[in-house]
């Protein structure tokens, strides 16, 4: 399988099951077909009043040798390996919810502004010491262990990120384990005592602010109904500037109120923030800043021209990194998780305020989804069988999707709010996705070419 495609005025053609990228001319795109290179014959039959056939067989022979070199068209070699067909999962990641409460009311919040429609709580001592247990237990031999520290907002309960952080550390060593430690905070509780713990302690921050005043403002408000911008930036900009070189991201959303998000990244990238994820909403399309699908060409062109800054920007003081840009043509993530996605309810698990535990904090407050407790060591196994088997050769819409081995199969939190069926992918999110990759390896095709022809 492969697919080709347009950004601009470029031509590229991915080879699905290799990998392999090209950058190519009219005639070869002109030439190649989804699933198969057709007879020689018939191309010239077709291509003839475009083309000299000197032009047509050029090109054939060139498409020929990249298929016999493995580079088109190449065969599916992932669905019979033993490490696929025969994998017996291990917990590796978890996201303590430390504060089923917050301080700011943001309407798009799919947590129902921190509850996650249930009673305000916060996290003890207690329950976070026996989640880290418990992922010690059922860790396996995986020395690497994650650990998020999520809401509502984890600041309001600080002092229990802090003690479940020094134990992690004490049971690390004794295990013979290494914790990496996370936390997402919404920045208003932020000050330089909690500033130069995280700085410290955590290997990685989330900072979330959705860009420019006007756009952030409008959806991320406190419980008084006052914007948050001005409250957070400052702080924001001085725990970047003593972080240094450790890793963080700022994250925003985008609606439909501001479907130039363009803008939103570029402001924050001026700002000085170098590290930036943006996300859809994901919401109904009834509400009215639901994306729909009669956005998505808009949306597409905003990707088509942050992908344009994106390149600009490359390697000048304002350059910047996007998340869903980031892709490694020489890497990227192993085979299991291109085919298994994030690893909800067999590799990564929420614990909520009481101990309960659900396959990845968007499940949260769903009773069908509660997979255990971590006080009587419980945990359903059928419930992380159903997710272990919503791989891409399982889901329909994704086994025959040139996009399957790059998004893994989407998101199962979204599949289920909108299908009640972690099968059955979320589409729009699909389109969304399925651009953001054209333009992610877009971007890596043109920055090595141009990287080539800079050093010719």
């Amino acid at each position: 399988m492969i697919h080709k495609f347009k950004i601009g005025d470029t031509k590229l053609v991915l080879d699905v099951n290799s990998g392999a990228v090209h950058i190519i001319d009219d005639i070869v795109y002109d030439i190649l077909d989804e699933d198969h290179i057709k007879d020689t014959e018939e191309i010239i039959e077709q291509l003839s009043c475009k083309y000299s056939q000197s032009e047509i067989m050029e090109a054939v022979e060139e498409v020929k040798q990249l298929q016999k070199e493995g580079l088109l068209y190449s065969p599916d070699m992932y669905r019979e390996l033993p490490a696929f067909r025969e994998r017996k999962p291990v917990i590796k990641a978890m996201c303590l919810h430390i504060a089923h409460d917050c301080n700011m009311r943001c309407q798009y919040c799919f947590a129902s502004q921190g509850s996650f429609n249930g009673q305000k709580s916060f996290m003890s001592e207690e329950v976070g010491k026996k989640a880290i247990d418990f992922l010690i237990e059922n860790s396996g031999d995986r020395r690497n262990l994650e650990i998020d520290f999520f809401g509502g907002e984890p600041l309001m309960n600080f002092d229990v990120v802090k003690k479940i952080v020094e134990y992690g550390r004490a049971r690390e060593k004794e295990a013979n384990k290494h914790f990496r430690f996370t936390i997402t905070t919404n920045g208003l509780l932020l000050n330089d005592e909690t500033i130069d713990y995280i700085n410290q302690n955590m290997d990685n921050v989330i900072l979330s602010i959705d860009g420019r005043k006007e756009i952030h403002d409008r959806m991320r408000h406190t419980v008084e109904g006052l914007g948050t911008y001005d409250r957070i930036l400052s702080k924001y900009k001085k725990m970047l500037r003593l972080r240094k070189d450790k890793l963080y991201f700022v994250r925003g959303t985008f609606t439909r109120y501001n479907l130039d998000f363009t803008k939103d990244v570029l402001h924050l990238a001026d700002l000085g923030f170098k590290n930036i994820s943006m996300e859809p909403v994901v919401v109904d399309e009834q509400i009215d800043y639901g994306i729909e699908y009669e956005d998505l060409p808009k949306v597409f062109e905003e990707y088509e021209k942050l992908a344009d800054a994106y390149i600009e920007r490359k390697n000048k003081e304002n350059e910047f990194t996007f998340f869903h840009f980031m892709i490694d043509l020489n890497q990227g993530p192993c085979v299991i998780k291109r085919l298994t996605g994030c690893g909800a309810g067999t590799e990564y698990l929420a614990i909520t305020p009481e101990g309960d535990m659900y396959p990845c904090h968007q499940f949260v407050g769903d009773s069908d989804f509660k997979i255990g407790n971590v006080f009587d060591n419980t945990f359903d196994r059928n419930i992380g069988l159903q997710f272990k088997d919503a791989h891409v050769y399982n889901k329909k819409d994704c086994q025959n999707c040139w996009a399957k081995f790059y998004c893994s199969g989407g998101c199962h939190a979204n599949a289920y709010q909108f299908n009640k069926d972690i099968q059955k992918p979320y589409q729009i999110g699909c389109e969304m996705e399925k651009k953001r990759i054209e333009c992610a390896l877009a971007i890596q095709a043109k920055l090595f070419a141009k990287e080539g022809l800079e050093n010719d």
